[in-house]
């Protein structure tokens, strides 16, 4: 474990080495979480205002939409946290595919350590590093509700960072069997750059599911990237919910909750928080499982 623990810490630092990167991914965490409040979340805001309306009763429209805007802001944090689980992982885990093409991965391999004691070293790495900026982010982002009054609980806060803790998980071991069919930099950043742009949509980050086509929509919710922004809303908006629908029949806010991406159901059955949160242990549990089978068949071939 000691080989481990000198590969994690090595591939940390070669992360937090470059200041620079570092500083302009959390400015960009800040940059995309503004840029979704200022604009996407005037158009969802005025979205639900304009719901609450449709059912006539006397309202208060101030409180309405104070609501709203806060209702979208807590959503739109949910969502830029899962997207950096995704991102940030699999830029760590860049360092093995950089190792492997510059033939430092080979060192590695003949020295006295197991193949699987350096497998865990750059996946516990990316999760890590990828744990740490969504935490970071997640922080960050609760100051900005605190300055405008509607800060996290602690609980609340606790239970975003087992689900950061879980996510980050998963997305390392990804990463890590992704890069197992990856053997030089320029195709790392080629995907590295398709993910990017595709993840706040499958996560129904950058649009809601109501504005998706029905089977993009059954698509997206087989895929973990939903469940794990799922999760990080409900958990995060329960109370916004509950303000902004007070007075309204519940199954109001069980649509806006599915059209939202902030609830998953199939044929009626919405997905509990605990079945999400088992649902990405195992696949993560699976995608290590297959990473180890995969490294150890091609171990046996080099011999």
């Amino acid at each position: 474990m000691e080989t481990t623990r000198l590969l994690i810490s090595r591939n940390i630092k070669i992360y937090m080495r470059d200041r620079a990167a570092v500083f302009f991914s959390v400015l960009t965490m800040l940059i995309t979480l503004a840029l979704m409040v200022l604009f996407l979340g005037s158009m969802n805001s005025d979205t639900i205002v304009s719901l609450l309306a449709e059912y006539g009763d006397v309202r208060d429209t101030v409180k309405d939409r104070m609501n709203a805007e806060h209702l979208v802001r807590v959503w739109s944090l949910s969502g830029i946290v899962l997207i950096n689980c995704v991102t940030v992982t699999m830029t760590v885990m860049g360092n093995l595919v950089q190792d492997e093409e510059e033939g430092r991965l080979a060192s590695f391999y003949i020295a006295p350590a197991s193949r699987g004691c350096i497998t865990l070293g750059y996946i516990l790495s990316a999760w890590v590093i990828g744990t740490g900026m969504s935490w970071l982010t997640l922080t960050l982002g609760n100051l900005f509700l605190m300055g405008k009054g509607e800060g996290l609980d602690l609980r609340t806060f606790l239970i975003l960072t087992g689900m950061i803790l879980i996510n980050s998980l998963f997305y390392a071991a990804a990463s890590y069997l992704l890069t197992l069919f990856v053997h030089s930099q320029s195709a790392w950043s080629a995907i590295l750059s398709i993910v990017n742009t595709l993840v706040g949509f499958l996560g129904a980050v950058y649009l809601p599911m109501t504005m998706l086509p029905e089977k993009v929509g059954m698509v997206l919710k087989v895929l973990p990237v939903l469940h794990g922004a799922s999760m990080m809303r409900r958990v995060s908006m329960q109370g916004a919910l509950a303000d902004t629908f007070a007075g309204l029949p519940a199954q109001v806010a069980e649509r806006y909750s599915e059209g939202m991406g902030i609830t998953v159901s199939v044929k009626g059955e919405v997905f509990s928080i605990a079945t999400q949160i088992i649902f990405v242990i195992l696949l993560s549990v699976v995608l290590s499982i297959v990473s180890a089978m995969i490294s150890v068949k091609r171990s046996a071939k080099e011999r």
